[in-house]
């Protein structure tokens, strides 16, 4: 069986009245991706955030009628006609062929995000069991991988970490294998912290090593753990410019005086804004970058005499 796949070149703005015209038509299944390279990352409570350029594809059954799924939709929505194209696609394993676009991925020498129908490239190494899920972070997107990177060379061994804004809790994964003693994972988003807690027992990690909390129950794990409230060797975030710069005291709170901290998930163009906020605070080290994101990552500071 062949498919006739339909592109439509929109806006946020315009974007449900097409999609809700296209299912009236007959379309299997209707799918939203970014048309300008404009990122989304971890969206708020209760926020469905779209991309201000979007390209909308319907999938139809093959034998449909081209002409007259434009004419219809057209009539649908009573407006000019939008940017569009057809193409056939012929029928494949869509499962097989969604999951061949995850492979297993390394971050330096030693550290590898293994998706889970696939065998480990090299068995032993440090081998991450990680598949695609609702939760940000799998390790292909330029932020998570420059946090891996610097997490796959640091000294972890014995240090008591806290990942705010956790996702699906690939780093504090990653540092508890290379060696960390516990993690504290925050996220305000349910769904990530159920997601986090499905990929640590994926990886044999206890609830005891990795415990998730939303940012409100955080002074009460902290109780529960016996961790100070600057108890932390590690503070990670890597979520975006804007909240980094408004947590700044609440995450340089939480690093003990001999404490680092990551900071990710910022464009380059915002670099300096986030370092400004916490150089009062952090020492930094030279800042990395991937594409046009930035990791910014450093010491606490001394206090001054």
């Amino acid at each position: 069986m062949s498919w006739l796949q339909l592109h439509i070149d929109t806006s946020a703005a315009s974007a449900s009245d097409i999609e809700t015209a296209l299912l009236q038509l007959g379309a299997v299944s209707v799918t939203l991706q970014d048309n300008a390279d404009q990122p989304l990352l971890e969206p708020g409570v209760g926020e469905t955030p779209l991309w201000d350029a979007i390209q909308l594809t319907a999938l139809f059954d093959g034998d449909s009628d081209s002409q007259k799924i434009i004419d219809r939709l057209l009539k649908l929505l009573g407006g000019t006609p939008p940017n569009y194209r057809f193409e056939k696609l012929d029928d494949q394993d869509w499962e097989r062929s969604w999951l061949n676009d995850f492979e297993p991925l390394r971050f330096g020498e030693r550290l590898w995000i293994c998706p889970s129908w696939y065998e480990p490239p090299e068995p032993d190494a440090i081998n991450i069991a990680l598949d695609p899920g609702l939760a940000f972070g799998t390790g292909t997107h330029q932020t998570t991988a420059l946090c891996l990177e610097w997490l796959e060379q640091a000294s972890l061994k014995d240090k008591i970490i806290i990942d705010y804004g956790c996702g699906s809790g690939i780093l504090a994964i990653a540092a508890l294998l290379l060696g960390a003693k516990q993690a504290i994972c925050v996220d305000n988003d349910p769904q990530a912290l159920a997601a986090t807690l499905s990929n640590a027992a994926q990886n044999a990690i206890s609830d005891t090593d990795l415990i998730v909390c939303k940012p409100e129950k955080l002074s009460a794990i902290l109780a529960e753990q016996g961790i100070a409230a600057d108890g932390f060797d590690l503070v990670i975030a890597n979520i975006l410019a804007g909240p980094l710069i408004s947590l700044v005291d609440n995450l340089t709170g939480l690093i003990n005086s001999d404490g680092e901290i990551i900071l990710s998930g910022i464009l380059d163009h915002q670099a300096s804004s986030v370092a400004e906020a916490y150089e009062p605070h952090i020492d930094f080290d030279p800042f990395a970058n991937r594409d046009e994101w930035m990791r910014l990552s450093g010491k606490k500071s001394s206090p001054t005499s």
